[in-house]
């Protein structure tokens, strides 16, 4: 139950004690930083999430909790600092905070290359998406080696867990602000999109969330031996053994900074030929048990045909890493055809991009083919994957242009969450947003609520024979059929697969791609 007077005085009960939040403007109360599980430091770190202790009184929730331990700065984000531990928090954003109302939940997983990121950046707020009817939830996480690394004895995907244990959270909480635990959406961008999917597949989730959205989503898995070769270099690092007791001894800000060294050696020495190209070290580990497969078989195989899927991808997904020095940069034909190789990309596809970019610089190529094998791609295929095991899935691309301003990784998240003036969106965008800036957000934030309330964003849905695409463009947008010729058809042989240590090329299968 609520108890209300004014919005500013609401207190909400939670399973573990009352807390109060702060006006968010037009109605919306934003509660900030409410705990969901202990903190996973002394005993429980490298563990399971742990129930969080109980509170007397009402809690004062209108700040953001601590982030994760990371070295990252983000504009207008808090910054971790050695000693902050209550790091697995939610955030709720409630239009009508009433217990018993039954709007529907939008549950938001961060992206940030499983390394860095928080629920604080300015871009997800959740005000204006809580405006369309909607109650918000964001969640922290534990990322880098304390939410991603192998550590012995200990359970993999520590993040994903901390995720499943927020979405426990929200189906056993969210009524009291307004929303209802049988219509929970979750989402997610970048490494929060892979989150999303990997959810998707894993048994600790099943019947947590009904529908699916998921923007940008890299494709790159490990299997448990990659895993481990990151740990022994980051235990060697460090000075101690890739062993349990080992790496419970190197401090948290220590585990940083020598991951941090570990992935920038990556440039020269990769732990896998991909890694040569985009150093993102920490990713899902298919391990069997947390992770028992791969997103896109799971989807194929009907696993979670009960549950609506939403993705889309940026056409120009590439040129945003590569601008802020997060790809290595290739401008030769020679290293161009390297670079294929390490991803096991077969010489025909590579052709095909030079026939479809018969004016374009080895640079632009470059970033073309490793953003749609690495996002455009594989987002793809898991709307057809899903469709084709049962579910239902819909398909966008975010291409909208104007001076200035590609549309590359990221771009499109201040768009759907209606947040174009905030902290940071200039850079992403590419200026500050005009009229028909705005109108393209209105349409996507709508399509998002949409999604959320009803599984319909606008648009049809993929099929095993079709695949409509939702064009998001400006002025206007467009519905196109993807025939799965041009571009398309170039990768009708390129499988995806779960990253082996020092995987060659093998049957034209891209085993090594890295996600932001």
């Amino acid at each position: 139950m609520s108890e209300r007077s004014c919005a500013s005085e609401t207190a909400f009960r939670t399973a573990s004690g009352p807390v109060r939040g702060k006006e968010a403007g037009d109605g919306v109360v934003a509660v900030l930083g409410v705990p969901y599980a202990a903190p996973p430091f002394g005993v429980r770190r490298f563990r399971e999430p742990q129930p969080v202790p109980a509170w007397d009184g009402v809690r004062d929730c209108t700040a953001f909790g601590p982030v994760a331990p990371q070295s990252a700065e983000l504009p207008g984000a808090p910054v971790w600092r050695p000693g902050d531990e209550d790091v697995l928090t939610v955030n709720v954003w409630t239009p009508q905070p009433e217990a018993g109302a039954g709007l529907p939940v939008f549950f938001w997983i961060h992206g940030g290359a499983n390394t860095f990121g928080s629920s604080a950046q300015p871009d997800f707020d959740g005000a204006a998406l809580a405006r369309t009817g909607l109650v918000v939830v964001s969640c922290n996480f534990r990322v880098g080696f304390e939410g991603y690394g192998h550590a012995p004895g200990f359970p993999h995907n520590r993040g994903l867990l901390d995720q499943a244990a927020a979405l426990r959270w929200t189906r056993e909480n969210i009524a009291a602000f307004g929303g209802d635990p049988a219509n929970v959406t979750a989402a997610g961008h970048s490494s929060g999109g892979s989150a999303v999917v990997c959810l998707m597949a894993m048994e600790q989730t099943r019947g947590l969330f009904r529908r699916a959205v998921a923007h940008s989503v890299p494709h790159v898995l490990y299997a448990v031996p990659v895993a481990a070769a990151v740990t022994a270099r980051i235990a060697a690092e460090a000075g101690v053994a890739p062993t349990a007791e080992g790496l419970l001894s190197v401090p948290p800000e220590k585990l940083v900074a020598v991951s941090d060294k570990v992935a920038a050696r990556c440039a020269t020495d990769p732990v896998t030929p991909i890694h040569a190209y985009a150093p993102v070290i920490f990713q899902p580990v298919v391990d069997g048990e947390v992770l028992p497969t791969d997103p896109l078989s799971a989807l194929a195989s009907g696993t979670a045909r009960d549950i609506d899927l939403l993705v889309c991808h940026t056409v120009e997904e590439q040129w945003f890493p590569h601008a802020v020095g997060a790809v290595r940069e290739v401008t030769t034909e020679a290293g161009l055809a390297e670079f294929a190789e390490a991803l096991g990309l077969p010489a025909p596809l590579v052709d095909g991009y030079a026939d479809l970019m018969p004016e374009a610089p080895v640079l632009d190529r470059y970033l073309a083919l490793f953003g749609d094998a690495q996002f455009g791609e594989y987002t793809t295929r898991l709307a057809e994957h899903h469709a084709h095991g049962g579910g239902r899935a819909h398909l966008a691309r975010f291409a909208r242009r104007r001076e200035g301003a590609r549309p590359w990784h990221t771009a499109d998240i201040p768009f759907a969450f209606g947040n174009l003036h905030v902290k940071g969106a200039d850079f992403l965008i590419g200026g500050a947003p005009d009229d028909h800036d705005r109108a393209l957000s209105r349409r996507m934030l709508g399509a998002w609520a949409d999604f959320a309330a009803t599984g319909d964003p606008g648009w049809p849905a993929v099929t095993a024979d079709e695949t409509p695409v939702k064009s998001w463009a400006r002025p206007g947008d467009q519905l196109v059929h993807d025939d799965k010729s041009g571009r398309r058809a170039l990768w009708q042989d390129v499988h995806y697969g779960v990253l082996h240590p020092r995987q060659a090329p093998a049957g034209h299968a891209p085993h090594g791609l890295s996600g932001a």
